[in-house]
This record gives structure tokens, C-alpha cells and sequence, in this order.
């Protein structure tokens, strides 16, 4: 767990110095962590979060709360030109297939035919950006003239339960569910509130749940079964 904080801490120090050094704009990709297991719904930017300092998530939440800081302080005292992106959940192909992250958890799991693990009551919400989004987001806000914070997710809001019916339909009907006590300190709900970037970037996002994640299913369904065998058939090849 120390390291997260120490990488969020020194990593960021290493780069803003090197931005110093070189005369680099520097991007920060933070999180909707900042804002912890919020008492403000939906989230804007101006919000200042509500994080326990000491809990488990804290070395993620309070690592990325001081990078920001930091930031803005080589912004205000050294004249270096920062932007900055509250990232909220984000998906696509070629992600990790056993990183954690839920949605990578579900289709994983989904394609495996092992059941899709659901902590706590399953009532938690997130909302789920396409990767293609987010990037086309950060472009947006690196050739802007805007510091930020932005907030850059999608605000379609849906509950875990509800994910994993999403993932269901993609993958299969009758995949399971598996009911787990909750984690510790795992935020209620978490919906961005996109009006700065939509204002101030012309940035929204254009991909929904149900048209991205049949896109990340194919690629996770090729890596973890492979591409089919091919047979050469009288000069042919079929799969």
C-alpha cells in the first residue's frame, strides 16, 4: 500500500520537475477518487470530497489528492503549465484481464463461466466510459487553454447489479452471481457531473455501456481462448 502513495507522491514530483526542466505542459490523470464516498451527487469539480485519510482505499485516494496538490503548487509558484483529469471508471479492450477493476472482473469471469463476484448488496453505483472517450477527452484538454480539474467520465449511472445484467447480456444469460461481504470504505455512488467539460472543451462522451462493452468482450473472449485454429481446405483456409 506504500507504494501507491509514494508512486502518486514522488512519481509526480519526478515528472513536474522534469516538465520544469524541459518547459513541458504536464497532464495529471487523477481520479474520481479524489472525491472519496461522496455526500454530493452528482460530483463537480468544485466538490472537495469526502475521504477517510486513514482507511484501506486512502493510500489511492489521498496519493492522487496530493499529486493534485502538488500540481498546483509548481502551477502557482513555479509558472508550470499543468492540466488536470478526475478519470471515473473507465473500460475497453486490452485492458488487464485480472486487474480488479469490475468490469474487466465481470466479463472475465462471465467468459470463464465462473460466477460474477458482486460486493455487498450490489446497490453501489459507476459510471463506465469507453476508453475512445477518455482519450478523445484528454486531447481535448491538452491542446485547451483550460488548467482544470475536468471531470472526464460518462454520467450514464448504473448499479453493479445492473452491470452485471449488462454483462450477462453480452456474454451470456445464465452467467451466475456471487454475493461477497463489501470491501471497506467502497463509495455509495459515483457520478460525474460533466458540465466544465462540456462548456469549456466541447468534450462529452458518445459511447454507451451496451455499444462499448461488446467491443471489450471480443477482445478479452480472444485472449484468454486464443484465435481458432486454421485449416487449409484444397487451397482454402477456413477457421
Amino acid at each position: 500500500m506504500e507504494l501507491i502513495h509514494k508512486t502518486n507522491v514522488v512519481g509526480t514530483l519526478n515528472m513536474l520537475g522534469l516538465a520544469k526542466r524541459v518547459g513541458a505542459r504536464f497532464l495529471l490523470t487523477s481520479t474520481s477518487e479524489v472525491y472519496g464516498d461522496p455526500l454530493q451527487h452528482p460530483q463537480v469539480e468544485t466538490y472537495w470530497g469526502n475521504v477517510n485519510p486513514i482507511g484501506v482505499r486512502s493510500c489511492y485516494d489521498e496519493g492522487k489528492r496530493t499529486a493534485e496538490t502538488l500540481t498546483m503548487d509548481y502551477h502557482r509558484s513555479l509558472g508550470i503549465e499543468v492540466r488536470i483529469a478526475r478519470i471515473f471508471n473507465t473500460y475497453g479492450p486490452r485492458m488487464c484481464i485480472d486487474d480488479g477493476r469490475v468490469v474487466s472482473n465481470f466479463v472475465a469471469q462471465a467468459l470463464r463461466k465462473e460466477p460474477m463476484t458482486v460486493y455487498g448488496d450490489g446497490k453501489q453505483t459507476r459510471s463506465f466510459q469507453y476508453v475512445s472517450d477518455l482519450v478523445e477527452g484528454l486531447i481535448r484538454l491538452m491542446e485547451g487553454d483550460h488548467v482544470g480539474p475536468f471531470n472526464l467520465g460518462n454520467p450514464g449511472e448504473f448499479t453493479m447489479l445492473e452491470l452485471a445484467e449488462v454483462v450477462q447480456e453480452a456474454i451470456d444469460p445464465n452467467a451466475k452471481i456471487e454475493f461477497r461481504p463489501n470491501t471497506e470504505d467502497d463509495p455509495h455512488k459515483r457520478k460525474p457531473d460533466i458540465s466544465k467539460a462540456k462548456q469549456l472543451l466541447g468534450w462529452e462522451p458518445t459511447i454507451s455501456l451496451r455499444k462499448g462493452l461488446p467491443l471489450m468482450v471480443n477482445d478479452f473472449r480472444q485472449r484468454i481462448f486464443g484465435n481458432p485454429k486454421t485449416v487449409i481446405v484444397g487451397g482454402g483456409a477456413t477457421a
